[in-house]
Parts: C-alpha cells; structure tokens; sequence
C-alpha cells in the first residue's frame, strides 16, 4: 500500500486524504466548477454520488499503486454499504490543481 501523504500527484494526494478523512468540505474545495464524474461508466452527480458512496457509509481508500504522474489509482476501496472491492480511479485535473474529472469503476 502507499500511504497518501507520498502520493505524487498533490491533488490526487489531498483527494485522497479528505476522503480517508471524512472531510466533505475538504473534498469539495477540491472540485473544479463543472467537475463531472463517472462510476463504472456512467456519469454520476458528483454532490449525490459522494454523500452515498463516501461520506454517509464511511468510504475509504488504500491506494495499492498509481500511474500516470499519480492520476491513475489501483485503489482497494471500502465503505459500509458495498464492503471492500478492488477500484481503478482516474483524475483530471486542472492547471490550478483542482479535478475536473473523475472516474471509478472496478479494477
């Protein structure tokens, strides 16, 4: 596992890190406007999909390795609602550091 503190990418790091840590706040300071996402291939809406799949059932992420300058995870993600289950997660992000796009899905 990599711990998040040496992710490479910084956004991605502090993605991951308001995540673990709860921090919807946090999380979404880190949305650029317009942000989109998509979960197994379809587009979700990003406020709902998190409050659901993160923040109301305790999701949390162990990165088992990344790619692409750090926007590309192998994550063994785990929330209470689904359990624990191997993800890929892969980010956009902008020039001034904030995601535009994500996207998860099963690894």
């Amino acid at each position: 596992m990599i711990q998040a503190n040496r992710l490479s990418d910084p956004t991605v790091r502090a993605f991951v890190t308001a995540v673990n840590a709860g921090d919807q706040q946090a999380f979404q300071a880190l949305l650029a406007p317009g942000a989109t996402m998509s979960d197994d291939g379809s587009d979700r809406d990003i406020a709902d999909w998190s409050e659901r799949e993160i923040f109301s059932s305790g999701g949390r992420m162990d990165v088992e390795s990344e790619a692409d300058g750090g926007r590309s995870l192998i994550v063994d993600y785990r929330n209470d609602t689904w359990g624990a289950m191997r993800t890929a997660w892969r980010f956009e992000v902008t020039g001034d550091g904030r995601v535009s796009r994500f996207e998860t899905g099963q690894a």
